[in-house]
């Protein structure tokens, strides 16, 4: 038997393999100039038929070591289908057992969102004649950085922007990009056409290409923990940040969306601005309208369990969502998802995943056009 990840996102140190006993060890590898570890995605060929146990032993020096207790890893034959097995979180360790039905199986954190479907997503959306593609910068390691333009420009639009996957380790944010890039195309939703007459959209789908393909949890490939440095983004540290708020700049913004998921809540939320020092009632009445019509229109969507909130004045303005709150004195929203299940529709098969983040992603133009109007 064999474990490999030398492919796209792969992540994982070998420690033993005892082909006598099917057992398994292993380690997750720290991110690229980091000590952020949590992601991992690696495979098994040769134990067909095979009980095995796999360990990975330094689970309990992840970054949120609470994001073991009570997940269900993902599992995948082909690919494409990603479902979950149980797993023990104990002394540290997290193990789980399978007798794999075919010769090669995918084991992953989360259903994997690869570099070439991050492609295709943006060459397929430039297809429509609502949408532009742009290179809106290089990544530190001089990838480029696909950005999306949608909508026909007209004077007294609403600029939104929508982001995902400053942390690369979360794909379950591009999956709710690609639910909402199909939605929001479709010329048949009138949801959509609606939007699309009051608003044009800057879209980056992926913030963090070097990270996600490297196996990242949290940083890019030098390091930085992009959400993190909205404040003073640098060329030399954080270029993904420092091109996309310098476009910001540019375009305004009136409605923020930058999307995540969450290793240790098992719920769909929004973490708002209330601790930045410009938080006003205009502020929190359009939070409250977002919150509220999203949870009467989609119930994987809740707003009971979430991050504490913030003190006013006593936000962390290096987070984009505070950060950009404060500078255009927009609605800006940090949507999280979880790694682990929907507690409120729970799925014994499948968890929280791919597809379920993708219709989520559709479900949020319907709060997004109950503000459009009064977004300023």
């Amino acid at each position: 038997m064999k474990i490999t990840s030398n492919f796209d996102s792969g992540n994982i140190d070998i420690v033993s393999i005892d082909e006598k006993k099917n057992d398994i060890k292993l380690k997750i590898r720290k991110d690229t100039n980091s000590d952020f570890l949590q992601w991992f995605h690696f495979r098994l060929t040769g134990a067909a038929g095979l009980p095995c146990k796999i360990s990975i032993l330094n689970a309990g020096q992840s970054s949120y070591p609470k994001g073991w207790e009570n997940y269900t890893l993902c599992v995948s034959y082909d690919r494409d289908e990603w479902f979950r097995i149980p797993t023990t979180f104990r002394s540290g360790v997290l193990s789980f057992q399978i007798k794999p039905i075919h010769n090669s199986v995918f084991f992953a954190y989360f259903a994997p969102y690869s570099y070439e479907r991050h492609l295709d997503l943006v060459h397929q959306a430039q297809l429509s004649d609502h949408v532009r593609m742009e290179i809106v910068g290089q990544t530190y390691l001089k990838r480029d950085m696909e950005m999306l333009i949608i909508g026909k420009p007209r004077r007294n639009k609403k600029i939104i922007w929508v982001i995902a996957r400053q942390h690369p380790g979360e794909p379950m944010a591009e999956w709710f990009m690609e639910g909402f890039l199909e939605r929001l195309l479709d010329p048949f939703d009138s949801v959509a056409r609606k939007l699309l007459d009051g608003a044009l959209f800057y879209v980056v789908p992926n913030m963090n290409i070097d990270g996600s393909i490297a196996g990242n949890l949290r940083s890019n490939a030098a390091g930085a923990n992009l959400n993190r440095e909205w404040q003073r983004p640098s060329l030399k540290r954080s270029p993904e940040v420092y091109h996309v708020l310098k476009k910001m700049k540019e375009t305004g913004v009136h409605l923020l969306l930058d999307v995540h998921g969450d290793e240790e809540l098992p719920y769909n939320f929004i973490a708002a601005s209330e601790g930045i020092p410009n938080y006003n009632e205009w502020m929190a009445s359009m939070e409250k309208q977002f919150i509220n019509h999203w949870m009467e229109t989609c119930p994987d969507f809740q707003n009971t369990h979430k991050y504490p909130l913030d003190k006013f004045g006593k936000a962390n303005m290096t987070l984009a969502s505070n950060a950009i709150a404060q500078r255009f004195g927009c609605l800006s929203l940090t949507i999280e998802m979880p790694f682990k299940d929907n507690a409120d529709y729970p799925d014994m098969h499948y968890g929280w995943s791919s597809e379920r983040s993708k219709i989520l992603g559709a479900s949020v133009l319907n709060p997004v056009l109950k503000v459009l109007d009064d977004l300023k």
